[in-house]
């Protein structure tokens, strides 16, 4: 059985992102990257299946720039078995990403897809559910605990209410929440081992996927700066300020 994770390449979560001058997007030049914080959790989530003997073989994928490498040997270094990059300079949107997906997903025959359940950079949290509609396969998001049962899924994702459990029919596509597991601290030893892991290289051409974009951005820009607060002496102050000048009432 086979499992199929989709990696991204994003500015690390710690550092402060800034707006190009031009508003054409956020200046990624001499910043920090590193793997998408909820695509390492879908690694870990695949790695500890294949510890456990449900699953025999981790494929880690991920689409863009040849410095999408690095990002794969960080998840052959967590305990993928090989890694395929999908090589492309085009801005690549979730519809494209999803496409790629079902390519290599068709190519490598899974039994379960396994991703972030959104990337920090864009936010879109589309992938995995245009990935599910393209293949017609079943799919659980927002996965918090991961349990396999023959040939089914056992899912438990939470919900406004509370949890849901599902079971999907293999193969499925599995989207993955913060409280699923925590990722291990990748030694040194497994990121030497890593290096020497295959890593196949595909143009999105070889799969037969038109990545072009089907949304164009026409401005990005930094959310307005919030004034101070002020205190306010009794109730009817503070009523005349929403009044008058927050004018919410």
């Amino acid at each position: 059985m086979k499992a199929l994770v989709a990696v991204k390449r994003v500015v690390d979560y710690n550092v402060k992102v800034r707006v190009k001058s031009d508003q054409t997007g956020v200046d990624i030049a001499n910043v920090k990257m590193s793997m998408n914080p909820f695509d390492e959790i879908a690694v870990e989530e695949a790695v500890r299946l294949k510890e456990k003997g449900v699953i025999t073989e981790v494929i880690v994928v991920s689409c863009g720039v040849t410095q999408c490498q690095e990002t794969l040997r960080t998840a052959m270094a967590i305990g993928a078995d090989r890694g395929i990059l999908v090589e492309t300079t085009e801005e690549l949107q979730p519809l494209a990403v999803a496409k790629l997906l079902k390519a290599l997903a068709d190519k490598e025959q899974p039994s379960l897809v396994i991703l972030g359940k959104q990337a920090i950079d864009d936010d879109c949290n589309q992938t995995g559910q245009m990935l599910a509609a393209l293949a017609d396969w079943p799919q659980a998001t927002f996965a918090s605990k991961v349990e396999m049962l023959d040939a089914h899924a056992l899912i438990t994702r939470e919900v406004d209410g509370g949890l849901e459990t599902l079971k999907l029919t293999l193969p499925a596509v599995i989207t993955t929440d913060l409280r699923l597991n925590e990722p291990r601290y990748v030694t040194l030893p497994n990121i030497m081992k890593a290096k020497k892991k295959q890593l196949d290289i595909f143009k999105p051409e070889d799969l037969g996927v038109d990545v072009k974009p089907r949304i164009k951005t026409l401005k990005v820009s930094e959310p307005p700066k919030r004034s101070a607060g002020i205190k306010v002496a009794d109730v009817a102050a503070l009523v005349d300020k929403l009044k008058n000048e927050a004018k919410v009432i």
